[in-house]
């Protein structure tokens, strides 16, 4: 079980209950269906964060306004941990590929500095006109 950590606000169930109109065995539910992990305790005494509660009120969205089943708001919830997770892998790809991109552009303004001829490669290429016989 979670332990809490100091310096955060903890709202016990009862207040929890009270303030977003459910029953404490609604939110006991949501804990034995994975759906809520409150900590605890030393006495073992459930305290939720203010993360928990933005988990519930989530919870309380798809269920109380979209008529989601508690099955479906489990797997609404993995899919939505899923893509946070994939965001930040394809940020941390990108943050790679742009540290390649300026190594690449690095490695080429050298190339061109030590060069046997000093030009760019669009110098290089023959611009002829199109000539038509009349």
């Amino acid at each position: 079980m979670a332990k809490r950590a100091a310096g955060k606000g903890y709202y016990m169930i009862s207040a929890v209950a009270e303030k977003y109109n459910i029953h404490p065995q609604t939110l006991r539910l949501y804990e034995r269906e994975g759906l809520l992990k409150p900590s605890r305790t030393d006495g073992n005494t459930r305290t939720y964060t203010d993360e928990d509660l933005e988990q519930l009120e989530t919870i309380l969205t798809l269920t109380r306004d979209l008529g989601v089943n508690l099955a479906g708001v489990e797997i609404i919830l993995n899919m939505r941990r899923k893509i946070e997770a994939m965001q930040g892998e394809v940020n941390e790809f990108m943050d790679y590929v742009k540290k390649e991109m300026a190594r690449g552009l690095d490695d080429w303004e050298q190339r061109l500095s030590t060069a046997l001829v000093k030009s760019s490669p669009t110098d290089l290429v023959r611009h002829e006109g199109v000539k038509k016989n009349l």
